[in-house]
């Protein structure tokens, strides 16, 4: 599969297969995800993989309850983590801009994002997901004190085939700064 078609077929998968992922297939798509950028070549995010269907089930009614559907038929449950403190921070441990340790979210969004196109590419359907109990699923899952949980990716082999939802038109998404001071600038 070329990029752009990686890309613009890529969709939420919330309605799984029951056909489990194999480890292989998910060190491949980790392997692939490993390669997101980051600050300053940190590599932040981690992958903490639930694959047996009564621990999915037992985080989806503890910890996960507004996605308890989606976790339902997912084959694999993927806590992304980030180690703290990297992200954003000179080795000193200042900030190296105003955003403070924002980037770890940034950085994450973009493993996020290149972990869900190499699932795509090995056909593994996946959902990011944000709503659920980050302070006790991370106790559950026991992630190590210098890390933090950042989201969720339910994975499995598509059970659905969801439309493309309407894109923006680029006339709307993109503008080009020609220097002149426009009504939406501070003067």
């Amino acid at each position: 599969m070329n990029t752009p078609d990686c890309i613009k077929t890529r969709r939420s998968v919330r309605v799984f297969q029951d056909t489990p992922i194999p480890r292989q297939t998910m060190e491949q798509i980790v392997a692939l995800a490993s390669y997101a950028p980051s600050w300053k070549n940190t590599q932040v995010a981690r992958y903490l993989v639930v694959d047996r269907r009564e621990e999915i089930q037992a985080i989806a009614q503890t910890y996960a309850t507004f996605n308890s559907r989606i976790l339902s038929t997912c084959t694999a449950l993927v806590a992304l983590t980030a180690l703290k403190h990297r992200s954003g921070y000179e080795r000193d441990g200042s900030f190296s801009t105003d955003r403070g340790d924002g980037w770890t979210m940034f950085d994450c969004g973009i493993a996020a994002q290149t972990f869900c196109l190499a699932a795509q590419e090995l056909g593994v359907g996946t959902v990011i997901l944000g709503i659920f109990d980050r302070a006790g699923l991370q106790a559950y899952l026991q992630i190590p004190q210098d890390r933090e949980l950042v989201a969720l990716i339910a994975a499995g082999y598509p059970g659905e085939e969801p439309n493309a939802p309407k894109r923006k038109p680029v006339e709307e998404l993109l503008s080009y700064w020609d220097g002149s001071v426009t009504a939406d600038q501070p003067q």
